[in-house]
């Protein structure tokens, strides 16, 4: 009796690395989402009118931008930064009884559009940064 191996689906790894695709997709655009929350939540705070919490919220979307980056690439700092902006834009629209957590002054445009330079710099950073073999790139 002659045994054969066993039969694997070659669509099978494509299919596996497709999902690991979407899913670094998905928890990129999640994690924009809440850090966008947090930073139009937070961007406002202020100690001893110093602006402690634009500071800190903006070094969140850096930080956020470089983490997708470095995981898993561009395309998941993309996904992060969809999520960002859809999140600080919704949340900047004015709500049922006129309430606005981003208004239209100097603290919200630097939140607004320092935020989406921010992940322009994180797509613009060398490739040698986020690579393990220093000669590779």
């Amino acid at each position: 009796m002659i045994s054969t191996p066993p039969h694997h689906s070659p669509s099978a790894p494509r299919r596996s690395g497709v999902l690991l695709v979407v899913w670094r997709l998905v928890i990129g655009l999640l994690l924009g989402g809440v850090v966008g929350l947090i930073g139009t939540v937070g961007h406002r705070m202020a100690w001893w009118d110093l602006p402690l919490g634009l500071v800190l919220s903006l070094a969140l979307t850096l930080f956020a931008a470089v983490l997708c980056r470095a995981w898993a690439g561009v395309g998941t700092l993309l996904a992060c930064g969809a999520g960002w902006l859809v999140t600080v834009q919704l949340l900047a629209a004015e709500g049922p009884g006129g309430d606005v957590l981003v208004p239209a002054d100097t603290v919200g445009y630097v939140w607004t559009y320092g935020g989406l330079l921010l992940f322009a710099v994180a797509a613009f950073l060398p490739r040698r940064w986020f690579v393990d073999d220093p000669d590779a790139g």
